[in-house]
């Protein structure tokens, strides 16, 4: 089994039903009864040219042997497509949903259409932050920098951790 992380976004519509519909896909994904673990659901102010704010989590999951990282990838643009996420908008565009592999196992991986670990994560506080809640100990694969040097290297970006849950407001 792998254990992959994957960061969640959402600026558009009501962002916290896309986090929990994203959530609940992403636990089908997991191996049976190994289940995921959920960072709190952060608020950040957006990168690039939108101006809506994230929200964004980070899930670690535990993965069969017979789902790859390009299944897996695959697997996740279709459920972003699903959600209406318009997977040819430019870098940065609103969106619905973002699901990113950020690492998997110890694996480094570079092709054409897949980087891990993430390439930009290390840039990224409203990655970084929710990934110390579940992996406080974490040391990138690459540079085998820990998290909290990678927090304190990171672009500065207005975050705070909201007080949403992982329970349907509907």
């Amino acid at each position: 089994m792998a254990k992959v992380i994957i960061a969640l976004g959402s600026n558009m519509g009501n962002r916290h039903q896309y986090l929990l519909r994203a959530k609940s896909f992403l636990e089908s994904l997991a191996t049976t009864n190994s289940g995921i673990i959920a960072s709190p659901i952060y608020q950040s102010e957006a990168v690039g040219p939108s101006d809506r704010p994230f929200l964004n989590a980070v899930v670690q999951l535990r993965t069969g042997d017979t789902l790859t990282p390009q299944d897996l990838l695959s697997r996740l643009k279709a459920f972003e497509a699903g959600q209406g996420r318009n997977l040819n908008a430019s870098r940065w565009s609103e969106r619905p949903i973002d699901l990113d592999i950020i690492a998997w196992d110890d694996l480094v991986i570079r092709s054409d259409n897949l980087i891990i670990p993430h390439p930009e994560y290390i840039k990224r506080l409203f990655v970084l932050l929710p990934l110390k809640d579940i992996q406080p100990e974490w040391d990138d694969i690459v540079t085998g920098k820990p998290i909290d040097q990678l927090i304190a290297e990171a672009p500065k970006l207005s975050i705070r951790k909201t007080e949403l849950t992982w329970q349907s407001d509907e």
